[in-house]
């Protein structure tokens, strides 16, 4: 089978599109199961019967490829924590420090994303550049947080088409709902502040569909849109969510009441049943604390310890997770019975979980 980190080496230089990537992907697999039909292990490299019987995961994420990923991503931390702290001390400008941390981290992409393919580190120095390009603008056009959410979009776009990061169409993205807000804020102030809730709905379900769309044209999950997918589903989730929360009062610092409680139930529950259907375990996951939120608050209404309630939310979040995870083929093949047809064709397929494995790369 063809390594993934070269197909999307030649799709980050330009030497073949998504589609062609996901094309040879297909030939491959073709080409490795007809070689496996005819016992020709000269031609195709032979799986271990664990490696077989595997299925292959749909939501397979590129953070670690091996643990100088997280060498390299604990030496970013290092640098970039005391650049900031002495560079603040130098200049005593915030625009200043951001400027030079941004600089930096977008020079440390050029070899660590660009030569190395390191996965971890490219997501850790896209967070630091983006973060830096926006405290830099908004301290360079002052009250214009709207301009600021621009050039910020700007700068994270211009960083995407030189590195292909996924996750930075999800930091573009976020500061397209940063701009929307702000916009709104300023046209309609009391009318934005009134229906603000309804404003970040309408963004996470914007944000969502456009992640839809990144699946839908992947449904096989082979290429650089899978990835892009991903994040914009982790970005979209809590827009969804907080929607609820944002019409808590302010005066719940213990937790939400419990008819608040049950609304964000509801709607995890419902982002749960979605979760299934598209295959998306991290559009779950990103509305986790949300849930986790809400158990605590019943829970404290029951009368219990502050320390119970706490390990008892762990306790209740944890199972739910597990479940699951071990219901989660069957439960998407009921779902899936119930979709349209056409629809079905565009989601990833139903996976049949063979018995009897071992864990990948275990043996005698």
């Amino acid at each position: 089978m063809i390594d993934q980190r070269v197909l999307h080496k030649a799709v980050a230089d330009g030497v073949i599109d998504d589609k062609q990537a996901e094309r040879i992907t297909t030939i491959a697999a073709e080409i490795e199961a007809d070689g496996a039909d005819r016992g020709d292990a000269t031609e195709v490299p032979a799986r271990t019967p664990a490696e077989a019987s595997l299925p292959r995961d749909p939501e397979s994420v590129r953070l670690v490829r091996g643990f100088a990923d997280i060498f390299v991503t604990i030496g970013i931390a290092l640098v970039v924590g005391p650049a900031i702290y002495f560079g603040y001390l130098q200049f005593a400008d915030k625009g200043m420090v951001a400027a030079v941390v941004g600089a930096g981290a977008w020079l440390l992409a050029e070899y660590f994303t660009r030569i190395r393919l390191m996965a971890l580190p490219s997501i850790v120095l896209l967070v630091v550049f983006a973060g830096a390009a926006a405290v830099f603008f908004l301290d360079l056009v002052g009250g214009l947080p709207a301009l600021a959410a621009i050039l910020t979009g700007i700068a994270v776009a211009l960083y995407y088409r030189r590195f292909r990061v996924p996750i930075a169409v999800a930091a573009g993205v976020a500061t397209l709902v940063a701009l929307v807000v702000s916009v709104a804020a300023m046209v309609a102030p009391e009318l934005t502040g009134a229906n603000i809730r309804w404003l970040l709905l309408a963004c996470g379900l914007g944000v969502f569909a456009l992640a839809m769309r990144f699946d839908m044209s992947d449904p096989e999950r082979l290429t650089r849109r899978t990835d892009i997918a991903f994040w914009l589903h982790v970005l979209a989730a809590p827009l969804m969510v907080h929607t609820v929360l944002t019409g808590v009062p302010d005066g719940a610092p213990d937790g939400l009441a419990i008819d608040d409680a049950i609304r964000v139930l509801a709607m995890f529950a419902a982002i749960g049943l979605v979760s299934v259907v598209i295959d998306r375990r991290s559009f779950l996951v990103a509305g986790l604390a949300y849930a986790g939120f809400a158990f605590r608050s019943l829970l404290g209404d029951a009368g219990m310890s502050s320390s119970s309630i706490f390990f008892t939310t762990l306790l209740i979040l944890g199972a739910l997770i597990l479940a699951l995870s071990i219901g989660w083929t069957m439960l998407r093949r009921i779902l899936m019975s119930l979709v349209p047809q056409k629809l079905a064709e565009r989601l990833p397929p139903t996976r049949i979980v063979h018995a009897g494995a071992g864990p990948a790369g275990a043996g005698s």
